[in-house]
């Protein structure tokens, strides 16, 4: 049994499609980038922050952390506010090549450790009035970049190279290399 460090639901999907028992522990960690703050290490930091809440709340079990950023021409594209912004990020994002950074730790016996999955997004062109209909449906808020890939976002998607898990929001395959030492989960 671990703990998982997040309110994604996203994440707990994924968790539970490689067979990872876990428990759920909210917490709470300002996500606001640092003035200059460079994308790899604000995935970092915000990824550590969370796992240090979650031992915090769980301190006797493994806690597993993630965050994912959304990154055009060196801008972190966060959650949209509002409508607005939603649209916004989208018509950045419209036509363009794009990073996803998605961070992932476990904090276990007293050992922190963290991988990154690095992995870039091509998007067709979006029209504004695209991008108003997509808010309607809400399914971009709460998104990192105000897209989902696993929903109706990947309308928007023409290619992706790099891990689609990642893009979600929990890369797989760095999250089995953390878990490898965790008693009771294997493959």
């Amino acid at each position: 049994m671990i703990v998982l460090a997040s309110q994604s639901p996203r994440r707990r999907e994924l968790l539970n499609q490689i067979g990872v028992a876990h428990e759920v522990a909210t917490v709470e960690v300002d996500e606001t980038p640092l003035h200059g703050e460079p994308a790899l290490e604000y995935v970092q930091r915000i990824t550590l922050a969370k796992v240090r809440a979650g031992q915090q709340l769980a301190p006797a079990l493994p806690v597993l952390a993630a965050d994912t950023c959304v990154v055009i021409n060196d801008v972190i594209l966060g959650k949209p506010e509002d409508e607005a912004h939603a649209v916004q990020m989208l018509q950045l994002l419209s036509a363009a090549t794009h990073q996803v950074y998605t961070g992932v730790a476990l904090a276990q016996d007293g050992k922190t450790r963290y991988r990154l999955s690095s992995s870039q997004v091509r998007f067709r062109a979006v029209s504004e009035a695209e991008a108003r209909r997509y808010w309607a449906t809400g399914e971009p808020a709460g998104k990192a970049g105000g897209y989902a890939i696993q929903g109706r976002g990947a309308l928007f998607i023409e290619h992706i190279s790099g891990s689609y898990s990642g893009i979600m929001g929990l890369p797989l395959y760095e999250t089995g290399q953390l878990l490898a030492n965790v008693p009771g989960w294997s493959v």
